[in-house]
């Protein structure tokens, strides 16, 4: 383990550049470049809030601000797992030339979108703050069902770029996936309106476990439960330890496909 610890902190600053150019990368040419962060969650929510709120009558307090809420969490799952799909095989040309540990270009995209996750809370705090949304002490544990929301995506981040290294169809399946998972997630509706049978199939999606969490110390004043805890620990462990091994089992055989 101190070899890995040791290995991390000598590619460290690497780590940092690689978060650097990801994040130009994708506001390149763009006029109002980080912004967006801000903006984009904001845009969204002002439509959805518009389309929703008419088109079906949820009893929910501060829709929008549980929308744009439910959008944090959600968006920021999509965006880091998406963006490591292809993190190997974009880098494809500096791993043939030196050595470089391999996870590292899944760890940037990652906390790359961990940096837009944090810009798209501040919005959600100055939504709250505009509609008057009272802001409880329980926002201070926030940082637990975040690190939970990264941890997790990570896990499965790293699954995903070793995989779609060596089936690339994947990448076109994944965002099939990730549309239809975004409807069995809590982010427009509340889970009230949920009959029964799709309760229990909504509740069985680890992100939902998450999103509960954040919303009840965010906007309910509610300490985060027990259970809650332990079922984000399991799952947030499990996507980790499987998707190490299944990163680390493939890793030799990336250059070969790359």
């Amino acid at each position: 383990m101190s070899i890995y610890i040791q290995n991390f902190k000598k590619f460290r600053p690497l780590l940092g550049e690689l978060i650097a150019r990801d994040i130009k990368t994708k506001y390149r040419k763009s006029v109002l470049g980080v912004l967006w962060t801000l903006l984009n969650p904001l845009f969204m929510m002002i439509i959805l809030s518009v389309v929703f709120s008419n088109l079906f009558k949820f009893d929910v307090e501060y829709f929008p601000v549980y929308l744009l809420s439910g959008q944090l969490i959600f968006n920021f799952y999509s965006e880091a797992t998406t963006a490591s799909m292809s993190a190997i095989m974009d880098n494809g040309p500096l791993l043939k030339k030196i050595y470089v540990p391999k996870y590292l270009f899944v760890l940037s995209r990652v906390f790359s979108s961990t940096i837009n996750l944090l810009a798209s809370f501040t919005a959600l705090i100055l939504v709250m703050l505009a509609m008057r949304v009272e802001l409880h002490y329980t926002v201070l544990l926030v940082p637990i069902p975040l690190i939970f929301i990264v941890l997790f995506s990570l896990g499965v981040g790293l699954i995903l770029s070793a995989i779609t290294v060596k089936f690339r169809d994947i990448m076109h399946l994944y965002s099939v996936f990730v549309t239809a998972l975004m409807y069995l997630t809590p982010v427009i509706y509340p889970m009230s309106i949920l009959p029964r049978w799709l309760s229990i199939v909504v509740r069985a999606n680890p992100i939902t476990n998450i999103l509960i969490m954040f919303r009840d110390v965010m906007l309910y004043g509610r300490l985060p439960s027990v259970e809650g805890i332990i079922i984000a620990l399991v799952e947030t462990t499990l996507a980790l330890c499987v998707g190490l091994y299944v990163f680390y089992k493939n890793q030799d055989q990336f250059i070969l496909n790359i």
